[in-house]
């Protein structure tokens, strides 16, 4: 047996770009030489480059293709560092975001002085709007996740992007999490915006909606005032030099497109599943607790609090059984450490370590659920030491 319930951390390679990548890579030119062979290169870079904006409702020009999100994230947070004006030297950071996100804040405050504004979380992982707009005056810039890659909880991307806006900061939203499960609106939410002041930049990684990973992009603004990290070729605005990877934008473009496509409907099965599990979790593992917005939360995210088992413990004997789950963001695997999200929702150490993610995809079925559900009991009576732990 082998279930993945791991969606959060990789989505599993979509045909469509899988084929669409093979096609690419049958596309001789280099998409920057001015021959015919290189203008057939240029021809698909910029037809991805139109169907990732229509995704993410920017123009095209405004989308800039990295190797995923952690680039992106670095590219927007420094790049807007970078190019902020004299006398500025804060950034608005809300509580439990992205390591991508914490690492370089935390190097621009090690290496560049920056201060960091930090903006709490709710008990159930949300960012209080106003409480965001009170960080605001005067800061350099500002980013904020717009879905919690950990417990799933919904951020009001509209109403942070007014704040950001009203105070004429830059706003830099991660949407990694987020796209192909809930819309993802650049134009909407930037709506009001003037200036270089409220959303500039967005964030997407390939690999989360089943494009290959070292796929993503980041939605710079026409407005925004961004300075480069790489350059030598002056391609994609200047804001990101090198030879462009049109093999990895076509898969970037195909995965996007049909993730978008089908998210009003994905949405409504994964609630459905999301709701079937955590029921049978509650039955199964009374002592068991949801952790996250209950309701506005991603659709396939369900994070549990274990009471007295080692989230680690959890996860191991559980891939034992076939299934993978996760503790929290992979992009700290191997990291034996509690998790900030949950800390930030203001729960103590213990239960940070005592938690686990399972997230749900598009190739989940409802007996991966009942899967999951079945496998749970013993492995949290392992994890605990406890006797028993299901209703007779």
């Amino acid at each position: 047996m082998s279930i993945y319930l791991d969606h959060a951390s990789y989505s599993p390679l979509r045909a469509v770009a899988r084929d669409a990548w093979l096609s690419a890579t049958d596309v001789v030119g280099n998409a920057s030489s001015v021959h015919g062979a290189g203008q057939q290169a240029r021809r698909l870079l910029e037809e991805s480059r139109e169907a990732v904006g229509a995704a993410l409702r920017c123009e095209p020009i405004e989308v800039v293709f990295t190797s995923g999100g952690t680039e992106s994230v670095n590219l927007a947070v420094k790049g807007l560092w970078w190019s902020r004006d004299g006398g500025v030297d804060a950034v608005v950071l809300p509580d439990g975001e992205h390591h991508a996100t914490m690492d370089t804040v935390a190097w621009l405050a090690q290496a560049e002085s920056a201060r960091v504004r930090p903006v709490p979380l709710d008990r159930q992982g949300r960012i209080d709007p106003a409480l965001f707009a009170e960080a605001l005056p005067g800061a350099a810039l500002a980013t904020a996740l717009i879905a919690n890659n950990e417990v799933g909880t919904l951020q009001d991307a509209t109403a942070l992007s007014a704040a950001a806006a009203d105070a004429s900061v830059p706003l830099h939203l991660d949407a990694v999490s987020a796209l192909g499960h809930i819309p993802v609106d650049f134009a909407g939410w930037r709506a009001g915006g003037a200036g270089t002041g409220g959303l500039v930049a967005l964030s997407i990684s390939g690999h989360k909606i089943g494009a290959p990973v070292g796929t993503g992009a980041l939605v710079v603004s026409r407005h925004a005032a961004l300075t480069a990290g790489l350059h030598g070729g002056g391609q994609q605005r200047g804001l990101r030099s090198g030879t462009p990877d049109v093999p990895g934008a076509a898969a970037l473009a195909a995965a996007a497109t049909e993730a978008v496509a089908e998210q009003a409907a994905e949405q409504a099965r994964l609630i459905a599943l999301r709701t079937r599990l955590i029921a049978g979790v509650r039955a199964a593992v009374p002592a068991a607790e949801l952790l996250g917005d209950p309701d506005d939360r991603l659709p396939g995210n369900v994070h549990l609090h274990f009471p007295g088992a080692a989230g680690e413990s959890l996860l191991f004997l559980l891939d034992q059984a076939g299934i993978s789950v996760s503790t929290g963001s992979a992009c700290q695997a191997g990291v034996a450490e509690p998790s900030h999200v949950v800390m930030a929702l203001g729960r103590d150490e213990r239960v940070a370590r005592s938690v686990l993610r399972i997230t749900l995809g598009r190739t989940t079925v409802p007996a991966d659920v009942d899967a999951i559900v079945a496998a749970l009991p013993e492995a949290y009576a392992r994890a605990s030491g406890f006797r028993t732990v299901a209703r007779s």
